[in-house]
């Protein structure tokens, strides 16, 4: 899974990245060299959403950011190309987006019913 760079979410839990958890190294104690600070933990229905919903903002933003590349500064190779694909960015964007908030919409069912918005 991708880690979202870059971005704050706040229903994303802290020290969450994808599917993985950062993991201090515990006061007192040196880290063996063959020991990783990141070890994948067993995860919750709400740990499962929340890394799915940091990868496709992740995502979206990559998405987003095609809007920079430099392809948009050659020549078009029909009139409107450029147009074109700067629509279908901003199309596919909105759709990560809708994923985004719908598996947002899927923790709110599976927890209390609210939004987090309404809290």
């Amino acid at each position: 899974m991708f880690a979202a760079t870059g971005t704050k979410d706040s229903s994303v839990p802290a020290g969450v990245v994808g599917t993985h958890f950062q993991n201090p190294k515990p006061k007192g104690k040196k880290m063996a060299e063959n020991e990783s600070s990141e070890q994948v933990v067993e995860e919750t229905f709400e740990i499962a959403c929340a890394g799915l919903r940091a990868d496709i903002q992740g995502d979206a933003v990559r998405v987003f950011n095609l809007k920079t590349q430099k392809r948009f500064n050659e020549a078009e190779g029909y009139v409107g190309q450029h147009e074109e694909m700067i629509a279908n960015i901003m199309l596919a964007y909105r759709h990560l987006e809708d994923a985004r908030m719908r598996v947002g919409k899927i923790l709110q069912a599976a927890g209390d019913g609210v939004s987090i918005l309404d809290k």
